[in-house]
């Protein structure tokens, strides 16, 4: 490895881990040095001690929430990509159906959940449903803006061959699209993992269908703060992976051609 690429792995995670540690550190320091009691707010050793503990019950929470999140996220994905290529044939159609795609973005997922979970018999399909109403809209709205974002130029190329539709969507927009779509799959893998919570919050699923946020409620009703905590480490470490993930699928499939992933500033 060179000397710059160190350097920048360094700044990228060495930098936020150090910020972290600090931060525990003197979160730890705080609810040691003025006696904080563990039920209002733990210790991170006392969080990471409860985390330990209880794995056998947060790793099921962990495995159902990431299930319907990754569920979610595939559905957003497969329909805002289909949604985007029925847009882009045709500004009409675009013009006519964009404002209801704005509509489920903006209705909040807390006012329409509970008719949702009352409409779906599967408790897990109503929640998946949910969680893929919240991340649809990056997806569909950067991919569709993306496959309007061609050099005209090269559309002009297209026409002068007398290319197809298919052959100029293939060829020239969806390449075009691709760095939009990643941004859109960036904050859609973020919004599915809320949407699930804000579901399962909703929903208040127990026995055993329960995610991270059933035990956060539950823990809340019991004043297992420490338990609590764990659970928000887990949605918070998932998240981090989420983002981590898609952007290292971004970086693998735009490195060697788009400068955004390329390296160079």
């Amino acid at each position: 490895m060179t000397r710059s690429s160190v350097t920048a792995f360094a700044l990228r995670y060495g930098a936020p881990v150090a910020v972290g540690g600090l931060l525990l550190g003197l979160w730890e320091w705080i609810v040691t040095a003025y006696d904080v009691p563990s039920y209002l707010v733990p210790s991170p050793v006392l969080v990471a001690r409860t985390l330990v503990s209880d794995w056998h019950l947060l790793s099921r929470s962990l495995v159902f929430t990431l299930g319907i999140t990754l569920a979610a996220l595939a559905a957003a994905v497969i329909l805002g990509v289909a949604i985007a290529f029925v847009f882009v044939q045709s500004r009409v159609i675009e013009a006519s159906f964009f404002p209801y795609a704005v509509l489920l973005q903006v209705t909040p997922i807390v006012a329409i959940a509970p008719l949702i979970i009352i409409w779906v018999d599967n408790a897990q399909i109503a929640l998946v449903v949910c969680a893929t109403i919240v991340a649809l809209f990056p997806v569909v709205s950067n991919t569709t803006l993306g496959l309007r974002s061609i050099d005209s130029g090269l559309a002009d190329l297209f026409r002068l061959y007398a290319a197809s539709r298919w052959q100029t969507l293939v060829r020239l927009r969806v390449p075009s699209a691709l760095p939009y779509f990643f941004a859109g799959l960036r904050i859609s893998a973020g919004l599915a993992l809320i949407g699930a919570v804000v579901a399962e919050f909703v929903a208040g699923t127990g026995g055993t269908v329960s995610g991270l946020a059933y035990q956060i409620l539950l823990s809340g009703l019991q004043l297992n703060v420490p338990r609590l905590f764990a659970a928000l480490f887990l949605i918070a470490l998932t998240g981090i992976v989420l983002s981590t993930l898609t952007a290292w699928v971004a970086k693998l499939a735009l490195r060697h051609w788009h400068e955004s992933e390329s390296g160079h500033d």
